[in-house]
Order: structure tokens, then C-alpha cells, then sequence
């Protein structure tokens, strides 16, 4: 895939379309692809002074989210044990925690 002066285009570059109809576009490419014939065709991603900032720190790349293990929130964690109340002679017997003096 190349622009009309001969470089090479790739998803991501920072373009301007000036087509023979309407006002130039200044944007991102992407979904950039060769339809096999003559042409390539891709969309461009107009950035607009409402676009939120992102701050790199806070980013990641969106391979590294699909790749991630998202632990299920859903459901409450399970408490820590607490052996304190169980005691031995034997065979251990539970006794319930003692409950907080209210």
C-alpha cells in the first residue's frame, strides 16, 4: 500500500487527504488494506480538541488487554482463616469465634 507520492502507508500514520471534492482531512489511517486490485482503501480517525488525553502510564496497548487474565469480581473474596478458635484434645472440636463486645 502506497500514498499517491510513492511512500509507503501503514495503519497508524498521520495523514491529509486533498481530494478534487470538499475541504482536506487531516487524521490517523486505519483499517488500512489492499483490495487486490489498484486501489487501498482505509478510514481516518479525525482527532478533535475534545479527544481525552492519554497519559501513557496509565495505557495499554489493547494486545496486552485481549492477552490479560481478568480476575472474576463478581463475587465476594473469601475471607482469610482464622485458626484461633479451633482447639485440640484429640480430635479438634470448632468454637465460633468470640464476637466483638458491642
Amino acid at each position: 500500500m502506497h500514498y499517491k507520492n510513492g511512500r509507503e502507508a501503514k495503519n497508524g500514520d498521520r495523514i491529509v487527504k486533498v481530494s478534487s471534492y470538499g475541504p482536506p482531512v487531516a487524521g490517523i489511517l486505519y483499517d488500512a488494506r489492499a483490495d487486490g486490485g489498484n486501489d487501498c482503501n482505509g478510514r481516518i480517525a479525525t482527532p478533535t480538541p475534545s479527544d481525552p488525553v492519554a497519559d501513557l502510564k496509565e495505557c495499554l496497548h489493547a494486545d496486552d488487554v485481549l492477552a490479560a487474565t481478568i480476575p472474576d469480581t463478581s463475587r465476594p473474596a473469601t475471607p482469610a482463616l482464622d485458626y484461633a478458635h479451633v482447639t485440640g484434645g484429640g480430635c479438634e472440636q470448632f468454637k465460633p469465634a468470640p464476637q466483638p463486645a458491642s
